[in-house]
């Protein structure tokens, strides 16, 4: 069999200049000739940029990745000529600073094929990009008449969180299915439908898992959207019921990475940057960068994120790697990953499952222990590139969370503790900056004050967050309502937040390029007072 086409999705470079295209209708400029604009949908006309630029971040990334040895140094470039943001890799090994300047130079004849970038003294091309249309991301879509019924979460579970490299993946979602109906006091023949979860999952996974659990002939449906998937199959199984589609719905998340990466997770090669080894950690680090130099801010305090989230998660005997004993000097001393995360600044891989029923609050049979699902909105990103400044996602979770709080007629100081997306330390930082709970470049000293640690007056992630449970990344966002339901009822044991009432789940999954976050999902739930 022939081997299949790969298309190369980075742009051409001839003589340092970058072959793009600028779109007729908006003007936004993009690195690639195919396709339409991602703002307004308008044609693509060819374009060139550079060869200057700005850097706009950069990292060293201490990781292999495909044929790149460790070390190799990414950086993030404004093009001169209003041109796209674009990811380059330095020819000298030196990380330069946010607003620096930098020359495209070509193209590595290492077997990548990077676009390559070196320093340069040439002046600011003065020419703004263009702001992009206002498509801003502000929720979830309306496609049908909700009803004003209470829906609730009535039953959830979860397996443990590790490597289980021996185990079936299914095995691990029959066991938090098993709980979850339990726990709503329903049997398998009362789910009327179901959404499944997982990224990395093998085709017919979510028929394997229902019909295993005892489900077999219910609508099952599956959902892939990166670190937020098991917060929009949460959210997609509450429309199905707000709108009456079905009446009570059952929302499963799987993943073993265990048996797919002995590392970080492999970029996709048939995205752009991730054809240029933009992995995971460095996508952060790319953001961490930026933020801690636009706000002046000290890296070492992005250590305190992991240490709190490590404690809370010794409390917890499902996470799989808490540690009550961790120090801000252990995290700084770990094992550099993409400057300036540390390992220990980074979510373990990890294999697990989480499940919850669904169903309108009239149909509970134990409605003393369910949770009312009070708002959720799902969003996914508007463009995002050289006409903002923002970290990536930083908008789509603000918007979202906005229009959550707005739905629930809550603001943020009514929430009583939050479970939010810390896939790496500065992820909870900028989400919580998002959010409001912090203003922005406080969310660092917010944190270091002790404030949202258990006991504090502003909890966040209880449970230990991905930095201790792990990221199983199509269970993650059900485990993450997991974990709210069992706070809301009073039965999280020694991690349990006094007298909480109210909840809020956060997840934002991304790896799109240009795209300001794949998903993201914003839920608030409410205990029984």
């Amino acid at each position: 069999m022939d081997a299949p086409l790969v298309v190369d999705p980075r742009p051409p470079v001839e003589q340092g200049r970058v072959l793009g295209a600028r779109c007729v209708r908006c003007d936004r400029a993009v690195a690639r000739r195919a396709g339409r604009c991602e703002a307004c949908g308008g044609e693509l006309a060819d374009a060139a940029f550079g060869p200057g630029g700005t850097v706009w971040s950069a990292t060293a990334v201490h990781l292999p990745v495909g044929p790149r040895e460790s070390g190799f140094v990414l950086v993030s470039v404004d093009l001169d000529d209003a041109g796209p943001r674009m990811l380059t890799r330095s020819t000298n090994g030196d990380v330069p600073a946010p607003g620096d300047r930098v020359e495209v130079i070509g193209v590595a004849d290492d077997g990548t094929d990077d676009i390559l970038c070196s320093p340069s003294a040439a002046p600011v091309n003065p020419t703004a990009a263009p702001a992009p249309p206002a498509t801003t991301a502000t929720g979830s879509y309306r496609a049908l008449p909700l009803s004003d019924e209470p829906t609730v979460v009535s039953g959830v579970g979860t397996s443990h969180f590790g490597r289980f490299a021996d185990r079936r993946i299914e095995e691990l979602a029959w066991e938090a299915i098993t709980e979850a109906l339990d726990d709503a006091g329903v049997e398998a023949r009362d789910i009327d439908a179901a959404v499944v979860s997982s990224v990395f999952g093998p085709p017919g996974l979510a028929n394997r898992v229902i019909a295993g659990a005892g489900l077999a002939g219910v609508p099952t449906f599956q959902v892939e959207a990166a670190c937020a998937s098991g917060t929009v199959a949460f959210h997609e199984a509450w429309q199905a019921v707000q709108s009456g589609r079905y009446g009570r719905v059952l929302a499963v998340g799987v993943e073993q990475l265990s048996t797919r990466f002995a590392g970080a997770i492999v970029p996709e090669p048939t995205d752009p940057d991730g054809r240029t080894g933009l992995a995971m950690p460095a996508l952060y680090a790319l953001q961490a960068n930026r933020h801690l130099h636009t706000h002046g801010l000290d890296p070492e305090l992005l250590a305190h994120v992991a240490v709190k989230n490590k404690h809370h998660g010794a409390g917890n005997d499902r996470a799989h790697l808490g540690d009550d004993s961790l120090t801000i000097e252990r995290v700084l001393e770990s094992r550099p990953i993409a400057g300036p995360l540390t390992l220990l600044q980074c979510c373990p891989m990890t294999d697990g499952a989480a499940a919850a029923v669904i169903e309108p609050a009239t149909t509970a049979a134990r409605p003393e222990r369910s949770a009312a699902i009070v708002a959720a909105r799902f969003a996914s990103g508007a463009p995002w590139g050289s006409s903002t400044e923002l970290p990536w996602g930083f908008d789509t979770v603000r918007a979202t969370a906005a229009a959550t709080l707005a739905d629930a007629g809550l603001a943020v100081d009514d929430i009583d503790l939050f479970e939010v997306h810390d896939a790496f330390t500065i992820g909870e930082i900028l989400t919580i900056e998002a959010i409001g709970l912090a203003a922005p470049g406080g969310g660092l000293d917010l944190t270091a004050s002790g404030a949202t640690t258990l006991g504090g007056s502003r909890p966040v992630n209880p449970s230990g967050g991905l930095l201790s449970r792990g990221h199983p990344l199509g269970a993650t966002g059900l485990a993450q309502i997991a974990e709210a339901v069992w706070q809301l009822r009073g039965d999280a044991g020694p991690r349990q937040v006094e007298g909480a009432r109210t909840a809020l789940v956060e997840t934002m999954g991304g790896g799109a390029a240009g795209v300001d976050a794949n998903a993201c999902v914003v839920a608030v739930l409410r205990g029984r007072t």
